[in-house]
């Protein structure tokens, strides 16, 4: 009996819990306290501000989501225009700051960064001069560290397999083909010697 009663008491707890943390009210976003319920601007701040303590996004990232939810498109430019103006969007920052962690952390190259900087929205204008900032000798020895990480593991393939796998890797990180086989040509020649030794 002692236990049903336990039971009961845990359940009504964990249901005052639940109540107290009940969902906000369409018209109560979080944001300033003067904003009219319902009122688009106020949700679309709401929902900028949610995403942007996530991550860092670009201004088109945070316009689909806004479109998302169904905000109006005069609201949301609003609100994109005024974060932009003091900063909380900054496409040409983020362009900059993705280029560098992506090929140093990823070792992609000038090609595979455009396409991931196009598909999250940014300008093409914007994209050009990030990627400018990228020294082709820096790409090129991103690759090398890329192929001579991977042949550790290809120590038992023909040479010819190993360097269609060794292409194929590099060609989806985005490097152009001259680049790839004078690499992949130099890497694999590196090995043979080093067996040799």
């Amino acid at each position: 009996m002692d236990t049903q009663h336990g039971r009961r008491s845990r359940g009504r707890r964990i249901t005052g819990f639940r109540a107290s943390r009940r969902p906000r009210e369409v018209g109560d976003p979080g944001g300033h306290p003067d904003d009219p319920p319902g009122d688009p601007e106020a949700l679309a701040r709401a929902i900028c501000l949610k995403l942007l303590t996530m991550s860092p996004k670009t201004r088109s990232q945070l316009a689909d989501a806004m479109a998302a939810k169904g905000i109006p498109d005069a609201a949301a430019e609003a609100v994109l225009d005024r974060y932009t103006e003091v900063g909380l969007i900054n496409d040409t920052a983020f362009a900059q700051a993705w280029v560098t962690t992506r090929q140093a952390g990823r070792g992609l190259a000038t090609r595979a960064l455009a396409q991931e900087l196009h598909r999250k929205g940014i300008d093409k204008d914007i994209a050009g001069q990030a990627l400018a900032t990228l020294d082709p000798a820096t790409e090129e020895d991103a690759a090398r560290a890329l192929v001579q990480r991977r042949l550790r593991s290809m120590a038992n393939l023909e040479p010819h397999v190993a360097t269609r796998r060794l292409l194929g890797m590099l060609a989806r990180k985005g490097y152009p083909s001259g680049v790839s086989l004078r690499v992949v040509r130099d890497g694999l020649s590196q090995e043979r010697e080093r067996r040799d030794v």
